[in-house]
């Protein structure tokens, strides 16, 4: 349960507890591109954009090689939207809230940079064009107008020695794409059962801790997918035993 006491409600109470921005925390904004924070922006491979509107927010990332994001002057950025999951949540925030704010990431480097402006989308062919790749063009051109850049000094991606290669994660070690789907297929597996014993017995629901398991080879069937020869491995949600 979200914590509901000692919560900070107000500015005033917000700023009495931290002292003020030092000079350079101040000083290193600026309301356009200058070359230090071109070069940046050049080097990098990957960045997260952030847009809102009134359906919620949105963080998604968008990576290619360094120089992917084109600087078309002081001012304006050009991000290449190229084919994903489709599912364009910050393309329909763009529409209804221009508002974006980005984040640049370059391995290696411990400072990043982050950019704050109002972004269009353009179908333009010749500008798509320009951006095509093995011959393929993204589908849109996310077009940003430059308001506020700035850069992060050192001190998160140091503590978090991010770039540190000798403590990167075996991938192995954590839940694949297969157990993740199935353990989302077992929730509305549960959800589902929950409502027909409401329709059924008409008594409050029960915590969700008290409930009984329920098989999960409903979670197995919801997403298990081609003949047996090409089954793909999946992971049990309920004890993280792999099973084909």
């Amino acid at each position: 349960m979200p914590p509901t006491k000692h919560l900070v409600t107000s500015i005033a109470a917000l700023e009495a507890l931290y002292a003020a921005p030092a000079w350079a925390a101040v000083a290193k904004e600026t309301d356009r591109l200058i070359a230090p924070y071109r070069a940046l922006i050049e080097a990098a491979p990957y960045l997260t954009l952030a847009t809102v509107s009134a359906d919620g927010v949105d963080c998604s990332p968008r990576g290619d090689a360094p120089g992917f994001v084109q600087i078309l002057d002081e001012k304006t950025l050009l991000i290449p939207n190229r084919n994903g999951n489709n599912r364009i949540e910050s393309l329909r925030n763009i529409v209804r809230d221009p508002r974006v704010a980005i984040h640049f990431l370059i391995p290696g480097c411990d400072e990043s940079l982050r950019v704050k402006g109002r972004a269009t989308i353009s179908v333009d062919p010749v500008l798509l064009a320009s951006f095509a790749v093995d011959g393929k063009s993204p589908r849109t051109i996310i077009v940003v107008a430059v308001e506020r850049v700035y850069f992060h000094c050192s001190k998160a991606i140091q503590r978090s020695k991010l770039w540190d290669a000798s403590l990167h994660v075996d991938r192995r070690t954590l839940p694949s794409v297969n157990a993740m789907l199935a353990a989302i297929q077992w929730q509305h597996c549960r959800d589902a059962l929950r409502m027909r014993r409401r329709e059924t017995d008409h008594t409050p629901q029960p915590r969700a801790e008290t409930l009984p398991p329920v098989p999960v080879i409903e979670a197995r069937l919801a997403v298990r997918r081609g003949p047996p020869s090409g089954s793909q491995t999946l992971t049990d949600p309920m004890n993280g035993t792999e099973q084909t």
